[in-house]
């Protein structure tokens, strides 16, 4: 039996923890500090429950069914399970979140550096994008070019920006304002949910369990051990990460005005504490944190379409790259406007899916569990979908009604009402048929 040794294992969590390290983890975490203030340990322990324990969790379900969403949603039926999975891909992969990667890091890493304009975006996105290319066209080798590589590096220059927002603060933690003073656990949840890596997490699965299988290990309780081991030193690293920066974010409030983004307080606090040399090291962190996230996303991407279509898997990298790399011209507002509402219509899909993912494996009929509870939060998710893009009211009664519907979880309640519901009567049903 073909097993993985110390050092591959550690490279594979390395790897795993920057694929999830995006820009937009190392950008909440510094605002929800500066907002929460005193309140900052407990809004991080409701942040590192949504924006690390669901992603673990995630990928614990993805590697107890074989490592891809389709195993997870075979319950559903083929067709269902094909398009929520192809929804999934490419909302997370070409249509928002990879562009995303380019466009972010040149906003947060690079504008200050060089100004601003369309042509020096075009150039970027070339260059950025290329790299992409090259390491997503060789996937045999992504544990080496990202685990031992590139993690690496980006490990060095967080733990430099952690310590630094650790030992040396740019002042004293500033007070929490009016949300994170009553709800500080709700609030770190909310901005926890609102990173979406869960989703990312739905994708990333299939890198992991490809990167493990390329290096000649074939059973499946193996394959499930190393991802879950990859998923724990992922989380344990991105934990560490968010909490300085939620360390430098509460005090940085002197820095910046009140309501800065995450963007803003890193920029105004590596300015401060490194000068000139904070700005380049800002630069590298973010964009090194955003080129693995882009290679992870575009190397799911082709392992996925590649099966479910009659394409190969370096087809689909060059034409997601091309599309990706002319969509991040678009700009980022452009992006953020019209990805939203899919990103959220879909979000409570993902939870759900994950959580019964995670318990139904052994029963008897899962089916008649997972189809009435995933069309309830589909109801919701299309409902939360076309308010965020404007199409109906926010403040509709009988949704406003609903428990936790003010925190954005109106889902919530009826998906768990009818989960039990769907319990019940599968048993009265089939457990009368057994016992005659």
């Amino acid at each position: 039996m073909k097993t993985l040794s110390p050092a591959n294992i550690v490279a594979l969590g390395f790897m795993t923890f920057a694929l999830f390290l995006g820009a937009g983890n190392i950008i909440f975490p510094p605002s929800a500090g500066l907002l929460a203030g005193d309140n900052r340990w407990p809004t991080a322990l409701g942040f590192l429950l949504t924006a690390v324990g669901l992603p673990l969790l995630t990928l614990v379900a993805l590697a107890r069914v074989g490592g891809g969403i389709q195993e997870l949603t075979a319950p559903l039926g083929k067709l269902p399970g094909l398009i929520l999975a192809i929804l999934v891909y490419l909302s997370i992969g070409p249509l928002f979140a990879t562009p995303r990667t380019a466009v972010v890091s040149y906003e947060v890493g690079v504008v200050g550096l060089v100004g601003d304009s369309w042509q020096t975006l075009l150039i970027y996105s070339l260059v950025y994008f290329a790299v992409v290319l090259y390491l997503a066209l060789r996937p045999g080798r992504l544990v080496d070019n990202v685990g031992k590589l590139i993690t690496p590096i980006l490990l060095l220059a967080l733990v430099i920006l952690g310590m630094a927002a650790l030992l040396f603060p740019a002042g004293e933690v500033g007070e929490a304002a009016r949300g994170y003073r009553e709800n500080p656990l709700i609030e770190g949840v909310l901005q926890g949910y609102l990173t979406m890596d869960a989703l990312g997490a739905l994708v990333f699965g299939v890198v992991i369990t490809r990167a493990i299988r390329d290096r000649q290990v074939q059973e499946t309780h193996v394959v499930t051990r190393y991802t879950i081991t990859a998923s724990v030193i992922a989380a344990l690293g991105l934990a560490l990460v968010y909490l300085a920066l939620f360390q430098l974010g509460a005090t940085s409030s002197s820095l910046v005005e009140p309501g800065a983004n995450g963007g803003q307080i890193l920029a105004a606090f590596v300015q401060y504490r490194f000068g000139t040399a904070g700005s380049l090291l800002l630069a590298v962190v973010i964009t090194l944190a955003c080129l693995t996230t882009a290679v992870g996303l575009i190397s799911a991407c082709g392992a996925f379409f590649s099966r479910e279509f009659p394409v190969s898997y370096q087809q689909v990298v060059w034409v997601f790259t091309i599309f990706c790399m002319a969509v991040a011209n678009q700009g980022l507002d452009s992006l953020i406007q019209v990805s939203i509402p899919v990103l959220v219509g879909l979000y409570p899909l993902a939870i759900v899916l994950v959580c019964l993912g995670l318990f139904l494996p052994g029963w008897q009929r899962p089916q008649n569990i997972m189809r009435p509870v995933m069309l309830v939060a589909l109801l919701f998710g299309i409902i939360d979908g076309l308010k965020a893009a404007g199409f109906i009211e926010r403040d509709t009664a009988w949704m406003s009604g609903l428990p936790l519907a003010s925190l954005g979880l109106g889902w919530l309640v009826p998906a768990i009402v009818t989960l039990v519901i769907a319990v019940v009567v599968d048993q009265l049903r089939y457990g009368k048929l057994r016992s005659a």
